[in-house]
């Protein structure tokens, strides 16, 4: 895990592993307008942590891209999924616009609730087709020039996107990261 201290003291953390097993207070949810999680980390929300999160979220639907909401996380360690739109329509492609305004939405959603964590996934790549490194130095200059709870946490699913991940943040930062231990994943006890 590598660690990105920031000036004012809030910390960014590069993490290999799955968002579902993540116990923070809030995962974000790179979502659709329509709130329908089909596939990709939606899908896997919504096979981990159970219908009841797609129910709630689609109680709001449609949320513009910009916006985000907050539902249970169901049966996730997690408290909280924040769902922020960075496509349009189910399965459709995303762009740097809209993962800005998902990151702005997330944070700002985090901050009004008082979280004091959230894990993020490479928001629009995947489904969304956004490069891995060009998605994590958006999402880090955006964390960067934003009040956000003091541990960041993003998550690459495999160690080439973990090596993307780190490179695009490390260039949004200009900081050296630091080798660092941060309970982020559920430990089994």
């Amino acid at each position: 895990m590598k660690c990105f201290k920031l000036p004012d003291g809030r910390v960014l953390v590069v993490a290999q592993g799955d968002i579902t097993a993540v116990s923070l207070d809030a995962i974000v949810n790179p979502a659709n307008t329509m709130m329908v999680m089909g596939g990709g980390v939606a899908g896997a929300i919504k096979r981990v942590g159970g219908d009841e999160i797609e129910r709630e979220a689609m109680k709001y639907a449609p949320v513009p891209i910009g916006e985000a909401i907050v539902t249970g996380a169901g049966r996730l360690p997690s408290r909280y999924v924040i769902h922020a739109p960075t496509v349009e329509r189910p399965g459709s492609s995303s762009n740097p616009t809209f993962v800005e305004l998902a990151v702005k939405a997330s944070l700002r959603v985090a901050v009004e609730r008082g979280f004091k964590s959230i894990a993020f996934p490479a928001l629009g790549a995947g489904v969304g087709g956004l490069d891995v490194e060009e998605v994590s130095e958006i999402m880090a200059r955006v964390v960067r020039g934003s009040m956000s709870p003091s541990l960041v946490v993003f998550i690459a699913r495999d160690a080439e996107a973990l090596a993307k991940m780190e490179r695009g943040v490390r260039r949004a930062l200009a900081i050296e990261p630091e080798d660092c231990e941060v309970e982020v994943f559920k430990t089994s006890s």
